[in-house]
């Protein structure tokens, strides 16, 4: 008897934290599925790539002001690279209006 794994690709797992979101439950799910690191990790970079999209600092300056190496920083500029300039206005707003709401 052979088993497979009931989450297989991506868009499943992206399902399941929306799933966790129409249900108040995502905060939950998302404790339970990253360690205290991996969550650091990325806050991390949702820092980068927020600092990156507002264009203000050097990749030098981000890596000294968030603690992370320059590579880490390279990864994430080298993320926004591949995509286009609508999908990098979607991830800015987003990023604006959640430091709005944490303000």
């Amino acid at each position: 008897m052979s088993h497979e794994p009931e989450y297989r690709d991506w868009q499943q797992i992206v399902e399941l934290i929306r799933s966790s979101v129409d249900s108040q439950q995502h905060e939950m799910l998302l404790t339970m599925l990253m360690t205290p690191d991996e969550r650091e990790s990325l806050t991390a970079r949702v820092n980068i790539l927020n600092e990156l999209l507002k264009g203000e600092l050097s990749q030098r300056q981000i890596s000294q002001m968030l603690g992370v190496g320059i590579a880490t920083i390279t990864r994430g500029s080298n993320e926004l690279k591949s995509k286009s300039e609508a999908e990098k206005d979607k991830l800015k707003l987003l990023l604006e209006q959640v430091a709005q709401v944490a303000k």
